[in-house]
């Protein structure tokens, strides 16, 4: 694939080309935290063209992302299907004081953001390599964040009851995803509506706290655990 020619037609059009091209080119393989559907994310420089291209900003917008979640510079966040590091390179520039894990099950895409942070001069990073049912936090996060991994996880009602021990107290969980009727993305039928995102979460134990609607392919849900109900002896 001739990523340059690709460059010329509408970023839109770009990005929806380029992500079915590799996911095509993927051979079956454990893949990006927590599970991948098959697809495999296992060669970080390949995937840093789709995952970190300057285009992809005009629509995933995370500069109005990260201001919506209105961290405190002592926050412990953890982006759980990190990647290359897209958000958490800035998550770690808004924390100067807190600590950033980039969680991922790929060893490629720890080491790769392991490097990246280090050249960029980021101690306050740290990658973390994951199973497909467990983060492997090394401590509780004010914020944990899914962006665009959502639909990669298969037991999800264990998954975020197990990731409720994972939370400070006050702490959320925020989900960001593609919608079905998004131009750019996986294939649609590997897409889950927001709908069924808030069920299955709230159906863990959480309950729905904040929904921001301005960005124009995703959907971007905020969950804070319930309190725990008394047992009635």
């Amino acid at each position: 694939m001739r990523v340059a020619r690709i460059r010329a037609v509408d970023p839109l059009k770009y990005f929806a080309i380029l992500w079915t091209g590799l996911l095509l080119a993927a051979q079956p393989a454990a893949g990006q935290t927590p599970h991948t559907h098959h697809h495999s994310f296992g060669d970080a420089q390949k995937w840093a063209k789709v995952f970190d291209d300057p285009q992809r900003d005009s629509w995933q917008k995370p500069h109005e992302v990260i201001q919506a979640l209105k961290l405190a510079p002592d926050a412990v966040i953890a982006d759980i299907g990190a990647g290359t590091g897209y958000f958490a390179l800035r998550f770690a520039h808004i924390v100067p004081k807190g600590r950033v894990y980039g969680v991922d099950t790929e060893q490629s895409m720890v080491q790769y953001l392991t490097e990246r942070a280090k050249h960029a001069g980021l101690n306050n990073i740290t990658a973390v390599r994951a199973t497909a049912d467990d983060p492997r936090l090394p401590e509780k996060a004010d914020l944990i964040i899914l962006v665009d991994v959502y639909h990669h996880i298969e037991d999800r009602t264990r998954y975020f009851r197990q990731l409720r021990q994972a939370l400070r107290p006050g702490g959320r969980v925020a989900v960001i995803d593609f919608r079905l009727d998004s131009p750019v993305g996986p294939p649609v039928a590997a897409r889950i509506a927001a709908e069924r995102v808030r069920d299955e979460i709230e159906r863990s134990g959480y309950a729905l706290a904040q929904s921001h609607d301005f960005l124009p392919n995703q959907y971007f849900l905020i969950f804070q655990p319930r309190a725990e109900q008394p047992i009635k002896q």
